[in-house]
């Protein structure tokens, strides 16, 4: 569009075209097109030629009436019979004045009049350049568009090969609408230029409303291409960050599902890798496996711990996936510190098991040094009292060599870790231990006689036989309850709380946490006993003084062991029991322990009132009559019931102890009674409590004549019946399914 000009339409003649709307036409204020026919009458055509090709809608059409009669003639009457096909003003024009009436001549051509100086062919080439590139503008708009919504609606993968593609076929779409909106723009800058050009070659030139209005179209399009840049851009740094960040993501994963399955691997190697050798040899080699396993996944868990790591980064960076990362960072060191936690308690428990399997081979190393002993020492050499003195001195050497080589400290290692130990190794512990007091009492009863021999010579001495003999009355060897020849120390025999000649430390109310085990009892010895005859044990035949002497070593020793007992319950009911109820230390309660208290403790708080109050003090009155000790047991037979009920419960209280043995709660107990050894050793003392009685009733009609030994006889039957009742109750809980093996409850009823 532009002001008026002429041209050539066909050869009838020439038209003049002006649409504008910075036209002055004092008459017509709207758009006017003027067609100038000249020579020929074709007005009408070319008219509605015009009309079809012009974009908008015609108000006014000034037709300039050619200067020929014939062919104004012609011209007026083809416009009178095609007049009701125009949709627009005709106004008919007889000269160029008229035409100046409607147009003002600034706005007019040389050629009609005018003053205006006009390029056509400029105007049309700025115009033709203005609509391409206004095309070029959209087209690009348009593909923009299309690739956003593109973008928008794209899946991410799942897979690190297939977000690799997705990215690197977006980011050459990207770079080929990159190139397409900088040849836009260049166009529309060249575009720019040339209309700037075109306007300031002169300086006193001043704009026409054509150029002022191509300048600002143009301007007005860069600024467009501009804003559809700026927000193109910032679409695509979102969408690529996306996709950066999910290939981010997909890495993770697959580093993630990686080191897991590695992890898992290892995890099931470590938790395949036994714990329980039967040898020292063995136990070292799974050491060494157990080594070399944690050395192979050492590099796996130091990925894992950057890959967790990684994870923490991603999620500082605000990744988009952040819900997904966390739950994995977490996984993965969950794996690691199992991995590390159970391999540090496979090594714990092998190594434990090491001490226990080399305290096993220096027992039996020294049992069989001692028993080659005994077997060395000739019978002839020592009838005189020189060779017996001799003898016993390499005997007292022998037995002296057990405490240097630490040879005693295999129970104090099968107490410690009884709870870790298989049961295979438990019963070579026992087995160990049973061979080591068989060459105890060997030695004992060797050194005895050669004390006597070196003593005073009156009866030549009988050869010893290197093993324990036994008793004729027994059902079978390792069912023995042996007979002493002499008087023995029963602090060896009998009970970890008992006192012997030598003053051990258990005399010492001070040192009664040192207890020792030193002998174990199966309550099936006693059952075997109580059913195969009768509980008469020979006497010896002693002197009345000796005798006398022994029963008040046994009474003593029954009270003092009593007497510990009941501190032992003691610290249990106040160290433990009370404490559950202390709001101080209470939130250190394991969940576990929750409405278990009773089966944890059974009916011990019963078995404490009994000895306290009742029992104890009815055995320090048999001190000064010894005589009545068959009737302190058997007046309070009934109360020594309960501790069938105990025995019941126990194996569902070491469930218990199992689950929360561990807890803050019992270490801290156990630091404040200043325990060396766990709740769980405390709760056997029952056990075995009810197991000594026996044997103290045993020992005590050894050395009884006359008075009270019917007595004696009926409680040690009665204490007989009850371990067996125990026994039976042990076997019935056995076959209905608690998790508890008769054989290691019989072993841990040490005497």
């Amino acid at each position: 569009m532009g002001p008026a000009t002429s041209m050539q339409i066909e050869p009838q003649g020439t038209v003049l075209l002006m649409v504008n709307p910075y036209i002055r036409c004092p008459r017509q204020p709207a758009f006017i097109i003027v067609i100038f026919w000249v020579e020929r009458g074709a007005a009408v055509e070319s008219e509605s030629r015009v009309a079809a090709a012009f974009p908008g809608n015609l108000q006014l059409v000034l037709v300039l009436r050619p200067s020929r009669f014939f062919q104004r003639t012609i011209a007026d009457i083809g416009i009178k019979l095609h007049k009701d096909d125009f949709k627009m003003k005709i106004v008919m024009l007889n000269s160029l004045s008229d035409l100046h009436g409607y147009v003002d001549k600034s706005q007019l051509t040389q050629e009609f009049g005018g003053s205006l100086e006009y390029s056509h062919s400029q105007w049309i080439h700025h115009r033709t350049a203005i609509e391409n590139f206004a095309l070029t503008v959209k087209t690009t708009a348009q593909m923009l568009q299309r690739f956003g919504s593109e973008l928008a609606e794209t899946e991410l993968p799942n897979d690190v090969q297939s977000t690799k593609d997705l990215l690197a076929e977006h980011t050459g779409k990207y770079s080929n609408l990159k190139e397409e909106l900088k040849l836009a723009l260049r166009q529309g800058s060249t575009l720019f230029t040339c209309i700037k050009d075109q306007t300031v070659k002169s300086e006193n030139h001043k704009l026409k409303p054509d150029e002022m209005e191509n300048q600002t179209t143009v301007e007005r399009l860069l600024a467009q291409l501009d804003e559809t840049e700026n927000a193109f851009e910032q679409f695509w740094c979102k969408h690529h960050l996306k996709l950066e960040q999910c290939l981010q993501l997909r890495h993770f994963e697959q580093d993630f599902r990686e080191v897991k399955v590695t992890l898992d691997t290892r995890m099931d190697s470590l938790k395949g890798l036994s714990d329980a050798g039967d040898c020292v040899a063995r136990v070292e080699h799974l050491l060494m496996e157990l080594k070399t396993l944690e050395e192979k996944v050492q590099p796996t868990l130091e990925k894992a711990q950057l890959h967790a790591m990684h994870g923490d980064q991603l999620i500082q960076s605000n990744h988009y996936a952040v819900d997904s990362i966390r739950p994995k960072c977490v996984e993965l060191r969950r794996v690691c510190d199992d991995f590390s936690n159970e391999a540090k308690k496979k090594s714990d428990v092998l190594s434990k098991s090491l001490h226990v399997h080399m305290g096993i081979e220096k027992v039996n190393q020294w049992c069989e040094s001692g028993i080659y002993l005994l077997a060395s020492q000739a019978v002839d050499k020592c009838q005189s009292q020189e060779g017996a003195e001799s003898a016993l001195t390499d005997i007292e050497n022998f037995l002296e060599s057990a405490e240097k080589n630490h040879v005693t400290e295999l129970r104090n290692l099968h107490n410690q870790y009884e709870v870790i130990l298989s049961e295979d190794v438990k019963g070579s512990v026992l087995k160990a231990l049973k061979r080591l007091e068989d060459v105890q009492e060997m030695f004992e009863k060797r050194r005895v006689s050669l004390k006597r021999l070196s003593a005073k010579q009156t009866r030549p001495i009988q050869p010893v036989a290197p093993r324990p003999e036994s008793s004729p009355k027994r059902l079978a060897p390792k069912n023995a309850a042996r007979t002493p020849g002499g008087q023995q120390p029963l602090a060896r025999k009998l009970s970890d709380n008992s006192i012997s000649g030598k003053q051990p430390a258990e005399a010492d109310p001070n040192k009664k946490k040192n207890i020792r085990k030193t002998k174990s009892i199966k309550i099936e010895v006693m059952h075997e006993e109580s059913q195969g005859g009768s509980t008469h044990v020979a006497v010896s035949n002693e002197s009345e003084e000796c005798l006398s002497n022994r029963r008040r070593h046994i009474i003593t020793e029954l009270i003092e062991s009593e007497r510990i007992y009941v501190e032992e319950l003691q610290s249990i009911m106040e160290g433990y029991v009370a404490e559950l109820n202390n709001s101080e230390i209470c939130h250190l309660i394991p969940p576990t322990l929750e409405n278990k208290q009773d089966v944890l403790f059974g009916n011990l708080p019963e078995i404490y009132d009994f000895h306290n109050k009742t029992f104890l003090m009815e055995l320090e009155n048999c001190a000064v009559n010894p005589e009545l000790i068959g009737t302190c047991f058997l007046k309070r037979k009934e109360e020594l019931q309960v501790y069938e009920k105990y025995c019941q419960n126990k194996p569902r209280s070491e469930v218990v102890w199992r689950q929360c043995g561990d807890s803050l709660f019992f270490q801290e107990c156990q630091k404040k009674l200043d325990h060396k050894l766990s709740l769980d050793a405390y709760l056997l003392k029952p056990v075995q409590r009810i197991t000594k009685y026996q044997l103290m009733l045993k020992e005590m009609l050894k050395c009884s004549k006359g008075e009270g030994m019917a007595e004696l006889e009926e409680a040690l039957a009665t204490m007989l019946d009850i371990v067996k009742s125990v026994n039976d109750s042990m076997h019935q809980i056995a076959i209905t399914g608690f998790e508890v093996s008769k054989k290691s409850m019989d072993g841990r009823m040490d005497g």
